[in-house]
């Protein structure tokens, strides 16, 4: 997706983008005239996604999505040089580990709810703070399907879904009706983040999906402009599921 050359003259944030589904978000809200912040941990893939994505309209900001000094430089960064921030994506996320719940480490499931589920709730507090409250704008969270089923041997980053979902709840019903706020929940999307769980058996895993195939990136870049666009203007505390028709072969056969 290329710019469109119109500017829509709307801001977004978009945490952990410099690859995967968050690069996919940005180019979606770049092609259609935003400008965008982006955020990663590694500054020089971020630098990389902004020339990628044009540097005129977009810029990077390094950092971990959990520390609170790198979500108040981001927002700030985007106030500075933009004025405004319309629309906030909360895709930044993590899953260190895979095996059963019942032998988690617990600090290795803080970790998965700091960065997965603090850190939105963070982002979403600087940008209402900054701009939202009096302006009104949309917030979209990144969940999974995970987060709406049982997740064997990924229960850590299931459990921080779920209260992705549940984060999503709360920040609609208390910022309404300003700020809309939904969360996408896709099923397995073809990143380096997902690839252990597809890695060597695409066509396997692929077979699981109704319509055939993984998740791209830009499917979900499509489903974060809807939500943030004026056509999802009545739709709040809403949880998209983009998952490929994989929920239908969950009935009884």
């Amino acid at each position: 997706m290329m710019y469109n050359g119109t500017d829509s003259g709307k801001v977004a944030l978009v945490t952990g983008a410099s690859r995967g589904i968050g690069y996919g978000i940005a180019e979606a809200l770049v092609a259609r005239g935003d400008r965008v912040v982006i955020t990663g941990r590694n500054e020089d893939a971020l630098k990389e996604a902004v020339e990628r994505l044009g540097a005129d309209r977009v810029i990077g900001v390094a950092g971990k999505a959990h520390d609170e000094a790198h979500q108040a430089v981001a927002v700030d960064r985007a106030m500075e040089a933009f004025g405004r921030v319309d629309f906030l994506v909360n895709n930044a996320g993590t899953n260190p580990v895979f095996g059963a719940i019942a032998d988690l480490d617990l600090q290795v499931a803080r970790k998965v709810f700091e960065t997965n589920v603090i850190s939105a709730l963070g982002f979403a507090q600087r940008t209402w703070h900054a701009w939202q409250k009096d302006n009104g704008g949309a917030i979209v969270n990144i969940a999974s399907i995970a987060g709406v089923s049982a997740s064997p041997f990924i229960g850590a980053y299931g459990m921080s879904k779920a209260a992705m979902i549940n984060l999503t709840l709360q920040l609609a019903h208390e910022m309404a009706p300003g700020v809309r706020v939904n969360a996408i929940a896709p099923a397995v999307v073809k990143t380096r983040f997902a690839q252990a769980l597809y890695e060597g058996r695409e066509q396997e895993a692929s077979a699981a999906y109704p319509l055939g195939r993984l998740g791209v990136p830009e499917d979900i870049g499509g489903a974060a402009a809807f939500l943030t666009s004026a056509q999802a203007e009545w739709i709040t505390g809403q949880t998209l599921v983009v998952d490929g028709g994989m929920f239908l072969n969950a009935g009884v056969h």
